[in-house]
């Protein structure tokens, strides 16, 4: 065995405990680190192996952690961020002009990735940096702003509200044009794409059809933990996914993706620009924002 300077078990091997502990679920780990259950459940295994106590009580419905498993945790997830602090002040100080923005992948790739790229034509001067992530951002201090679904519980923030979505089914055109005189009810048989995601606020196909008065069974579909990947593999004719309209507009004028029917949800939260004051933003930053707000203002679905 290589010596460890630290005695530290791998540091894999914690970051796995840490998403497990925080979540209180293999499963939901697994969905954030991108693997299976099984090799979440390998690694907390070789962790109790490796440290002689257990970490984690099996239950039926879950796991809780125990005492010594709660006293690490702590531990790990002080010490999470503040290594996650730093190396935020890291990336501002070693390009201490740029603009640092936190989104989810499917907003950076659909809305914010175009619209800074819109941006720079008219500020090409300003550096702006993205961090993309799937699951909530427990920091947001961290960044200039972060776009967030609903707003944070930090009253300190300023929390500019951007829009409010609808949520309408959309599939490839081909499926599209054969669905299109369901009911609520018979689209619920159809092939759903399903999305298993650690972010509990995003809405699912059960709250869509609860919405519409159907609560009868839902079909099982395909189920993914990635938005951008339930949006190509529907592309591909694979099924029906929940699309948030504004969000997948320019995939909709492209011909890639149809809306089914005309049944459409209003998104329960609305998207916020979640950031420091205006007084302690750079120039750059009020410039992006001031420049974001204007663009969300002027544009309709």
């Amino acid at each position: 065995m290589s010596r460890r300077y630290y005695g530290l078990p791998p540091f894999t091997t914690l970051a796995v405990f840490e998403a497990a502990a925080r979540h209180l679920s293999f499963k939901n780990a697994a969905q954030e680190l991108s693997v299976t259950p099984g090799a979440v459940s390998h690694q907390i295994k070789a962790l109790e192996g490796e440290i002689g106590v257990l970490l984690f009580e099996r239950q039926h419905r879950g796991v809780q952690l125990t005492i010594e498993g709660t006293a690490l945790f702590e531990t790990l997830a002080s010490t999470f961020r503040q290594i996650s602090r730093q190396l935020a002040h890291i990336r501002k100080s070693g390009d201490a002009d740029a603009v640092l923005v936190g989104s989810t992948t499917a907003v950076a790739a659909f809305w914010l990735s175009p619209a800074i790229i819109s941006f720079w034509r008219d500020f090409p001067e300003i550096k702006v940096n993205q961090v993309t992530q799937d699951h909530p951002f427990q920091n947001a201090r961290d960044f200039d702003f972060v776009i967030s679904y609903g707003p944070t519980h930090d009253l300190s923030l300023d929390q500019a509200p951007l829009y409010r979505d609808e949520l309408v089914p959309v599939a490839s055109d081909e499926l599209a044009v054969r669905l299109q005189s369901l009911s609520v009810a018979e689209l619920a048989q159809e092939r759903l794409i399903h999305l298993d995601t650690a972010n509990s606020s995003w809405t699912s196909w059960r709250e869509w059809f609860g919405h519409f008065g159907y609560k009868g069974d839902i079909a099982y579909g395909r189920r993914v933990t990635s938005y951008s990947v339930a949006l190509q593999i529907a592309c591909k004719g694979a099924g029906v996914a929940l699309g948030w309209h504004r969000l997948v507009q320019p995939m909709i004028e492209s011909g890639k993706l149809t809306i089914v029917n005309t049944q459409s949800m209003p998104a329960p939260h609305q998207f916020y620009l979640v950031g420091l004051p205006d007084a302690k933003l750079s120039a750059g930053a009020r410039a992006l924002k001031d420049w974001i707000l204007e663009e969300v203002a002027k544009r309709t679905i």
